[in-house]
């Protein structure tokens, strides 16, 4: 009886897996060609708006729909203190795919960094280009269009490892986060996303299926007030991170990766 149970229980946790990506696939399908027609047709101030509030319901639905599951929880509260706030800039670390979804899905008004290709693919660039979504082509541009986001006092997801974590507790730092931050004069708002699982880390792939269920906790770091000098504060952004990362994680899994070897800060 209790094999059929997992059987049947395994069969379950396939479908909601496989579910999900037809859900956030189909409603990607649907908004693209909106968008693409949106685009040209609507100013910009007005497209932002409405391409970040699209964005931010279809992510919040989604995680609903996982939630409802069983196979997923998301403790994602700690985010609602930042909706009514002015300009920041929110540095997260990566563990997976779904850390934008997480933050967007809370934050209607939010620019996120893309990178140059996603920005202009046809499947997922549309809706972000709505958005107003800042592509990460060189620094300078990216500052230029920070700085132009920022007096709408929306915020920036901007993280500062570039791409998903590939060592323990976080990777190498990119000067960014430090550079828009110095150049805009913003506060940097740490964000610390915690996982028991490493489903969709860097090399998962998007179709295997991990052990359910996953839990995932996103709390509030140190907000560090505008940088003077980058390098100093990108060196203690990287202490933080790997400090509070390991002394202070619920969930964080600390031996799932290799750990990044010390180096002189």
């Amino acid at each position: 009886m209790r094999n059929v149970l997992d059987v049947l229980l395994n069969i379950y946790e396939y479908l909601v897996l496989y579910l999900g990506l037809i859900l956030l696939g189909t409603m990607c399908l649907i908004w693209t060609p909106i968008a693409l027609v949106l685009y040209p047709l609507v100013p910009g101030s007005q497209g932002r708006v409405l391409g970040r509030y699209v964005i931010t319901m279809s992510f919040r639905f989604y995680l609903a729909v996982l939630s409802l599951s069983g196979r997923f929880s998301f403790d994602l509260k700690a985010l609602d203190s930042l909706a009514g706030e002015s300009a920041l800039i929110l540095a997260p670390n990566h563990p997976c795919l779904l850390d934008a979804v997480m933050i967007i899905s809370r934050l209607p008004n939010i620019s996120c960094v893309l990178k140059a290709e996603l920005l202009s693919n046809v499947f997922l660039g549309a809706g972000a280009r709505l958005a107003r979504y800042i592509s990460n082509k060189t620094i300078r541009y990216m500052m230029q269009m920070a700085e132009n986001d920022f007096s709408s006092k929306s915020h920036l997801l901007l993280f500062p490892e570039g791409t998903r974590t590939t060592t323990n507790p976080v990777k190498l730092f990119t000067g960014s986060v430090g550079l828009i931050a110095h150049h805009v004069q913003v506060p940097v708002q740490t964000i610390l996303i915690e996982t028991d699982s490493l489903y969709l880390s860097k090399g998962w792939s998007l179709f295997r299926k991990p052990t359910m269920p996953i839990h995932y906790r996103v709390r509030l770091g140190k907000r560090f007030e505008p940088p003077q000098h980058t390098k100093r504060f990108m060196n203690e952004l990287d202490q933080y991170f790997k400090e509070e990362l390991i002394n202070g994680s619920a969930f964080y899994p600390t031996n799932s990766l290799p750990t990044q070897p010390e180096r002189e800060l």
